[in-house]
């Protein structure tokens, strides 16, 4: 069952504001607290949770979110915006909540992160591997006869589609006009 752990949770990692997340609803149930509790002890230990560990979805980002992700149809209906932690927060969250359970599965939330990290490295040097390989198809002399007009663009298609799953996520949208600070946070 412990194998089965580690892709459960990266299958609930999204990615938000150009950071990886869980949404409040995932860890509780990770961590086998109701999501009142969970958000309750956070209210408490505020301090522990600075704007880079934890933040509040907005509408359109939950919205989105219940759109994306079909285990979080319930959020749809729900009054409140969910909270959404990092790799960071969710460590602090599992020591908030000190229970066995939080801190096993908060070791748990921390390498699915560190994974994700590493794969993305391993994109990165895929993009760049990929980059090599289309100069090389490119500074080929290709035979008209070997290939033809149609192969060509069918490879050149295939690089832009691998070069697009490479590219990062998008960094997080400054807001447009005057932000009061207390929006910031």
């Amino acid at each position: 069952m412990s194998l089965l752990i580690p892709v459960r949770i990266e299958s609930r990692i999204l990615t938000l504001r150009g950071v990886r997340i869980m949404i409040d609803s995932d860890l509780a149930e990770l961590y086998g607290v109701p999501t009142k509790a969970l958000n309750q002890a956070v209210k408490r230990n505020l301090s522990r949770f600075p704007p880079d560990f934890m933040f509040q979805l907005n509408a359109s980002e939950k919205a989105e979110v219940v759109t994306n992700c079909d285990h979080l149809s319930k959020l749809k209906f729900a009054k409140s915006l969910p909270y959404a932690f990092t790799e960071f927060g969710s460590i602090a969250l599992a020591n908030v909540l000190a229970s066995p359970q939080a801190i096993e599965m908060g070791i748990y939330v921390v390498r699915a992160f560190v994974q994700l990290r590493q794969a993305a490295v391993t994109h990165a040097d895929l993009a760049q591997r990929l980059t090599e390989l289309e100069m090389k198809v490119e500074g080929m002399e290709i035979k008209t006869d070997a290939f033809a007009h149609n192969t060509r663009t069918q490879l050149r298609q295939i690089f832009e589609a691998l070069r697009a799953l490479t590219q990062p996520p998008d960094p997080p949208k400054r807001p447009i006009g005057f932000v009061l600070p207390s929006d910031k946070a």
